[in-house]
């Protein structure tokens, strides 16, 4: 049974739903309850409170059309494996009378299966394909909750903040790219509070954990792609260099002990990558071809503060300009200034602050930049990376 369960095995379920209405009442009343919710419950409902909901009077739900839908599904980065989610989970959820639900990072529902009778009553609650099932939209409810916590939430009767849901019990987890790390959605079982089976958060577990795994396969798959694509050019290239994809996952390498990523590549912005130094991305294809830049043309730059900062470079992959703030331009000015000793927090907080107590927000004004100029300025200390030129024109930062 997993740690998020909302019961414990071999609880009564219909004597503690009553329990929980009590709680529920009491605690929306500002009484005292009999038991303390629990804490996951407990922030949600505070959250919720904060948003002015009222238990008694849902907020209308306003699902998206079809073609919105099918729109989102497209892009959600789960239609993959939906499929797949389907096979482990809708056979249980029917047998049980629940639904599976799977929705996007922004908690629209995307696909529902399960019982037809409980998708009857899920349609009376608008909890529907097309529905935003967050805790602004619905209140405290486990795909709503599990967006909020960015954890696994299971639900059960009055732990949800409107009364209309207090007859179910939900029990959700986040589904997240194990290539990019970002959120992708949620997968929920729910269904009629007093069936609720003490498995059923560990098999949505199971299933978030499958769905990763088939998006990593799959993931795999775009690699070997690449290597295939590349093959010929792979094969003439002379000098160590690597292939990554978009996300910076290496498909291949040659000639460099390289780990398995590298910083995202970004059209014409430098990248310093370890055994290679500093490289200029090259597309080729669907990936990017990073060799070392000593075997090309240096990097020239121009810092022009002739009006409102301009970063203009030039190198043997072409040129890109990009504008800057006035703080970002005085800080690459600064870095400029040291020369190859560089700077480090301390000493570039005081140029920027005028004394010691201000390393982290230099910190952070060296992330912003490098963010905008790529690895063009190099950590450890705070320098231009090697074989950039750089000159600042129409006056001082």
């Amino acid at each position: 049974m997993p740690a998020w369960s909302a019961v414990a095995p071999g609880t009564d379920l219909s004597t503690h739903a009553r329990v929980l209405s009590r709680v529920h009442d009491a605690v929306l009343a500002g009484g005292r309850p009999p038991v303390r919710p629990r804490r996951v419950v407990e922030r949600s409902w505070s959250r919720v409170l904060g948003l002015g909901m009222d238990p008694d009077r849902p907020r209308p739900r306003d699902p998206l059309p079809a073609d919105a839908v099918q729109a989102r599904r497209r892009t959600s980065g789960l239609e993959a494996v939906v499929d797949e989610l389907r096979q482990v989970l809708v056979g249980v959820a029917e047998a049980s009378h629940g639904l599976v639900v799977v929705t996007d990072a922004d908690g629209v529902v995307l696909w529902r299966d399960g019982s037809a009778a409980t998708r009857r009553h899920a349609d009376r609650l608008g909890f529907a394909e097309g529905a935003t099932w967050t805790e602004a939209a619905v209140g405290t409810n486990a795909i709503g909750t599990a967006l909020a916590e960015a954890a696994p939430v299971q639900l059960f009767s009055a732990e949800h903040f409107e009364a209309a849901q207090h007859p179910w019990y939900c029990s959700a987890a986040p589904v997240h790219s194990p290539v990019t790390g970002e959120l992708l959605g949620v997968v929920d079982v729910s269904g009629p509070a007093l069936t609720l089976h003490p498995a059923i958060g560990a098999l949505v577990e199971t299933s978030v954990r499958l769905a990763e795994t088939g998006l990593w396969r799959r993931h795999e798959q775009h690699l070997d792609r690449l290597r295939r694509a590349a093959g010929p050019v792979l094969g003439t290239a002379r000098g160590p260099l690597l292939l990554v994809d978009d996300d910076g996952w290496v498909a291949a390498r040659s000639g460099v002990a390289a780990g398995a990523r590298v910083a995202v590549p970004r059209a014409g912005r430098p990248l310093a990558v370890a055994g290679l130094g500093l490289c200029t991305p090259e597309r080729l294809g669907e990936g990017w071809l990073l060799r070392p830049a000593e075997a090309r043309a240096p990097v020239s730059a121009e810092l022009d503060l002739t009006a409102a900062p301009v970063l203009r470079v030039r190198g043997g992959d072409g040129s890109w300009s990009a504008g800057l703030t006035r703080r970002q331009a005085q800080v690459l000015a600064l870095v400029a200034a040291a020369g190859p000793a560089g700077l480090d927090a301390a000493a570039l907080g005081r140029a920027l602050f005028g004394d010691d107590g201000h390393v982290v927000a230099a910190r952070a004004e060296v992330s912003r930049l490098r963010r905008v100029v790529g690895d063009l300025v190099a950590l450890a200390p705070y320098r231009l990376a090697g074989g950039v030129a750089l000159t600042v024109t129409g006056g001082g930062a």
